[in-house]
C-alpha cells in the first residue's frame, strides 16, 4: 500500500495597502494646496476680467458641492462619531443638531456684521455684497476680518474631517478640502477687489492676501494641536464635525438664496450648475462609503485540509 500525500498549495497573500499617511502629513498636503488656490484667488483681478455669468455659474457649482458635503458628508459624520463615542446615550441626535446650529448661527451673525456671504461682479469687479444702515460698502479691513473667522472655523472643519477619517481611508477629509479648495479664492477676490477700491498699492494687496490664505492653515493646526487630545476624538470632534456643517449649510445657502431673487437671468444654467456641484459631492460620499468595504479575510490555515490519498 502506498501513501501518498499532495503538496499543500499556500493561498496567495491579499495585496497590502501601502502606510497611511498621518493625520498631520495629510492635514499639511491639503493646507499647502488651499494656501496656493487662495494666493492665486487674490491675484486673479489683476490677471483676467471676470464676467458676471461665469461668476454665477461658479458660485452656484461651489454652493451644490458645500451644500452636498455639509449634508451628506460632515452631518452623518458627526451622528456616526457621537453613536461611536456614547452609543448608549439618550439625545444624541438632538445634541449635534443643536451644534448644527451653532455652526450655522455663528456664520449668520459674522456675516450679519462684517460681510454678506454672496460673490458679484460689477463691472468686472468682485464684491462682497453688505450695506450698512447708512448705505455704505463695508471696507475691505471689515470684510478681511469677517472672511478670515469663517476661514479659521473652516480649516477647524478640514482638520475635523481629517481626524475623523484617517483610520478608514487614505484620502480623509476629502469632501472638506474640495470644499474649501474650490471656495476660498473667491474670498480673496473680494478682499483684493475691495482694496483695489480703496487705492491699495498691488504691493500691500499682495501681503494682505498671503496673511488671509494663512486662516485655513491656523484653524487647522489650532484644532489639530490645541483641542484635540486623543486619536478617537470622542465627543469633541463630534461635536466638532456637526458645527462646521452648520457653518457650511450658512455659507452655501448664502450664496443660493440671492439667485432668486437677483439673477432670475440664466436660471437653467444655475440650477444646472447647482446640480452639477450637488453630484459631485455625492460622488466624493461614495467614493468614501466604497474606501469604508473592508475586503473578506483571507482564508486560514484550518479550512485548508490535507487530502491523502491511499492506492493500493
Amino acid at each position: 500500500m502506498e501513501v501518498r500525500v499532495p503538496q499543500i498549495k499556500t493561498p496567495l497573500p491579499y495585496p497590502q495597502l501601502p502606510h497611511k499617511m498621518t493625520p498631520f502629513v495629510l492635514l499639511t498636503y491639503y493646507c499647502l494646496l488651499i494656501f496656493g488656490a487662495s494666493i492665486a484667488g487674490g491675484m486673479i483681478p489683476s490677471w483676467i476680467q471676470l464676467t458676471h455669468r461665469r461668476m454665477e455659474l461658479a458660485v452656484s457649482f461651489v454652493a451644490g458641492v458645500m451644500l452636498g458635503i455639509g449634508l451628506l458628508h460632515m452631518l452623518p459624520h458627526a451622528l456616526e462619531q457621537a453613536r461611536r463615542n456614547a452609543p448608549d446615550a439618550q439625545g444624541t441626535e438632538l445634541t449635534i443638531m443643536l451644534w448644527v446650529l451653532a455652526g450655522l448661527l455663528t456664520m449668520f451673525f459674522i456675516e450679519r456684521f462684517f460681510c454678506f456671504h454672496h460673490h458679484e461682479v460689477e463691472d468686472g469687479e468682485v464684491t462682497c455684497h453688505h450695506e450698512h444702515d447708512h448705505g455704505h460698502d463695508l471696507t475691505w479691513s471689515g470684510a478681511a476680518l469677517g472672511l478670515t473667522l469663517h476661514s479659521v472655523i473652516a480649516g477647524v472643519a478640514l482638520a475635523a474631517s481629517v481626524r475623523h477619517g484617517h483610520s478608514s481611508w487614505e484620502l480623509a477629509g476629502l469632501g472638506t478640502f474640495l470644499v474649501i479648495l474650490l471656495h476660498k479664492p473667491f474670498d480673496s477676490m473680494t478682499i483684493a477687489t475691495l482694496m483695489a477700491r480703496g487705492g491699495w498699492s498691488l504691493g500691500w494687496r499682495h501681503v494682505v492676501n498671503g496673511l488671509f490664505s494663512l486662516a485655513i492653515p491656523l484653524g487647522a493646526f489650532i484644532f489639530h494641536f490645541g483641542v484635540m487630545t486623543n486619536d478617537e476624538g470622542g465627543a469633541t470632534l463630534a461635536y466638532a464635525l456637526a458645527f462646521a456643517a452648520g457653518t457650511f449649510l450658512c455659507i452655501a445657502l448664502s450664496d443660493l438664496l440671492p439667485e432668486l431673487q437677483f439673477h432670475d437671468h440664466d436660471r437653467g444654467k444655475l440650477s444646472a450648475a447647482l446640480l452639477l456641484g450637488l453630484a459631485l459631492a455625492y460622488g466624493v460620499c461614495r467614493l468614501e462609503a466604497i474606501s469604508h468595504q473592508h475586503p473578506p479575510a483571507p482564508p486560514s490555515a484550518n479550512t485548508t485540509g490535507v487530502a491523502v490519498e491511499v492506492t493500493r
